[in-house]
């Protein structure tokens, strides 16, 4: 009989690393260690923080779109960070608000890379596998994900880089860690291509525009180093950029439509300060030309996309060689302003900002410190948000019917941008023990809801009496290019056609001081530093328009209190060895004081107490109970007591839950008394005086030698 034997193959380690020095860290990359059948795989490592970022693109482009189909994913995984995922499945489930967010700051630099006609699927996935605390995944992932695209086949543009800058005592710090970004002034994320700025995200504490500038532009010089060393991977492995149908429009198609619809008559069909006229105006147009190519079912499909590229055309020839723009408003010139504030009644705070055809109602609540959103993620250093600002976006607001499905990326992203800017003028939890919700509904949009909504916002905040440390605007700038880096102009306040047809979103927010957050996107290959600073002078030089011409004028600054119908907290210090106490058995005594009260009750380990009512009574009622639960009784105290148990020997009185005393019959009335009951009956309330400790040690009390006039410490 033959011997068994094992048979085993040995795997060549035939994949390539790649390693460089980033910020005092080693980064290093595998290709052609996993992920082979993606079109593109980068096994990226920063420290022990490691991802794997793949790029994978269909065979066939999406039938029926006019758009780049790109989708980009961050999954964080709990396990590494050593955890369990929370939830009843353990297993993670939707993305976190903070993933979602990552996956915009990948797609927003990548995305103007891809040709304008390509319309294959494209997918970036990022997953997290391990997590450096000192080294951040989100900028892992955005190099990776950057690399993965460049040595596929993909057609992309690339590659382009990322680099986080932080400012502690005022020196930055180039990719800082968790701990470092928890003491950081400034998170400022900035991507770059070979020759210039793609992409800013900033949050900051009131940084001055030159130190900002200066943040940005120590980001892209570190971006251009790292830029360097994938141009090596690339040219050692990339792939050849596969071939794909272009859905561009054919010029043919364009003169036809020319020859219908002359450039005058674009003209004054885009070019009015009334986005619904101006939309009626095109409908008709594309009717018109409907007739006309109703035999060409090929021109048919690409019409839409035709009309597109013509209005853009001329928008963009007419603000770059005439500086007229389609509202007929000055290049520097914002749209008309108006805001009030008490909107809403019965809420907490509410505001509305209307800026042009642009309009934001924010609504503000205010609630206990408990009620602050958990938050599970990968930072340590990030458990809970005490401050949340949400944002929707509803198609009336555009004129549009659909369904709501709920915040999609974008609206979870504007929030998470007007978020940002008011955070660093937020008053401590020591100054204002309140968690606090801000609600920004879109009543109408035509242009930088996002920076309406930081008004809005900033407004409603001081009308619901929170102690803001500043007021904070914010506004939008765009921008129109022509052949040659020198050839742009920077537009203040851009609306929406502006937006869609132009090159750049720059949103600028701040107090009068300085920047608190930044968002640029662009659908071009980068900005010069010219244009960046110049927009960023614009955005100071509107945001001050904003502040004092309009916003200070509406509310100078938060109200001394808080809305008559917001909840009401007082804070407290107790001995944290008496917390047991409050809280009693099971939480017998602290629920009895919620149920006499009606007050919410909060007890932190150090012995912070909070107390949130709407009734300043009660408030105070819940108080003198835990003062009285807390405290020591000392001789000649006088207190208020309930009659909740009569004995032969004498009767108890409850002080407070889980505080009580015995006053002996003898202790009762001044004259002798056969029966307690001949003078007490069970729910009396009366006053005593503690005689101090007796020869066992016990407590005493009495009422007949308590002075009428005293005034009890619970009273």
């Amino acid at each position: 009989m033959e011997e068994n034997k094992t048979f085993s193959t040995k795997l060549e380690n035939n994949y390539k690393t790649y390693e460089m020095d980033l910020a005092g860290r080693k980064l290093s990359v595998d290709i052609g260690r996993v992920g082979k059948q993606a079109n593109g795989c980068a096994f990226i490592h920063y420290g022990d923080t490691t991802l794997l970022c793949t790029a994978t693109a269909s065979k066939e482009p999406r039938e029926g779109i006019d758009f780049f189909p790109l989708s980009v994913e961050f999954e964080e995984k709990m396990y590494a960070v050593g955890k369990f995922p929370g939830g009843f499945n353990k297993r993670e489930g939707k993305a976190s608000e903070h993933s979602v967010l990552t996956s915009r700051v990948i797609d927003r630099p990548m995305r103007p890379l891809f040709p304008k006609d390509y319309r294959n699927d494209v997918t970036l996935n990022n997953m997290v596998m391990s997590v450096d605390p000192a080294c951040d995944p989100e900028v892992v992932a955005m190099l990776g994900a950057s690399l993965a695209t460049s040595i596929s086949d993909i057609p992309f543009d690339g590659p382009c880089a990322a680099t986080q800058i932080g400012m502690i005592d005022g020196e930055f710090v180039i990719n800082p860690g968790y701990e470092q970004k928890a003491k950081s002034t400034l998170a400022l994320t900035v991507a770059s291509t070979r020759e210039k700025v793609i992409m800013i995200e900033a949050g900051a504490q009131e940084i001055p525009e030159q130190k900002m500038i200066d943040a940005i532009y120590l980001a892209d010089e570190t971006n251009k180093k790292v830029i360097a060393f994938f141009d090596q991977i690339v040219a050692e492995c990339g792939k050849p950029k596969h071939a794909y149908e272009s859905c561009a429009v054919p010029e043919e198609l364009f003169a036809a439509i020319r020859e219908e619809v002359p450039d005058s008559e674009m003209e004054v069909a885009v070019f009015t300060d009334d986005k619904q006229t101006r939309e009626n105006n095109i409908a008709e147009i594309t009717e018109r030309l409907k007739e006309k190519f109703a035999d060409n079912e090929e021109w048919l499909a690409l019409l839409p996309d035709a009309i597109y590229q013509y209005q853009k055309k001329t928008v963009r020839r007419m603000i770059l060689k005439e500086h007229k723009r389609p509202d007929g408003r000055q290049i520097r010139q914002i749209r008309p302003l108006a805001a009030e504030v008490d909107v809403i009644p019965r809420v907490h705070g509410s505001a509305m900002f209307t800026r042009g055809q642009t309009q934001i109602c924010d609504v503000v609540t205010l609630a206990p410190l408990s009620e602050a959103q958990k938050v599970e993620g990968l930072d340590p250093y990030i458990t809970k948000k005490r401050y949340i600002h949400q944002y929707n976006f509803p198609s009336y607001s555009v004129g549009e019917t659909k369904p709501s499905r709920g915040p999609g990326r974008r609206e979870i992203g504007h929030g998470a941008l007007a978020e940002r800017a008011l955070l660093p003028v937020m008053p401590s939890e020591e100054e204002f023990p309140y968690a606090i919700r801000a609600v920004s509904e879109t009543f109408e949009s035509n242009g930088s809801t996002s920076q309406a909504s930081v008004c809005a916002s900033s407004m409603a905040l001081m009308a619901a009496g929170v102690p803001i440390k500043k007021p904070v605007a914010g506004i939008s700038c765009g921008l129109v290019t022509g052949d040659t880096d020198d050839d742009y102009i920077v537009l203040t306040d851009i609306q929406g056609l502006e937006d869609f047809f132009g090159d750049m979103d720059f949103k600028v927010a701040g107090t009068h001081d300085g920047i608190t957050a930044i968002q640029m996107d662009i659908k071009i290959h980068g900005l010069t530093r010219q244009i960046v600073e110049e927009a960023i002078s614009r955005c100071k030089e509107a945001r001050e328009y904003i502040l004092t011409e309009v916003m200070e004028k509406t509310i100078p600054g938060p109200r001394p209190t808080v809305n008559a119908y917001a909840p009401k907290i007082e804070q407290m210090h107790i001995d944290p060895d008496k917390i047991g106490d409050v809280v009693g058995k099971q939480g017998k005594n602290i629920n009895e004081i919620i149920a006499r009260t009606g007050v919410k009750i909060d007890i932190d380990e150090d012995g912070s107490v909070s107390i949130c009512g709407t009734d300043r009574e009660k408030m105070d009622e819940a108080e003198k109970y835990i003062e009285v639960i807390t405290t020591d009784f000392e001789k000649d105290q006088v207190l208020k007591g309930k009659v909740v148990s009569i004995k032969e020997f004498g009767a108890f009185l409850k002080f407070a839950p889980g505080k009580e005393g015995m006053v002996h019959i003898s202790k009762i009335a001044k004259e002798r008394i056969n029966h307690v009951e001949d003078v007490l009956t069970l729910g009396d309330v009366v006053k005593v005086i503690c005689l101090g400790k007796d020869r066992m040690g016990r407590l005493s009390f009495s009422i007949k030698d308590c002075p009428k006039d005293a005034k009890a410490i619970n009273e």
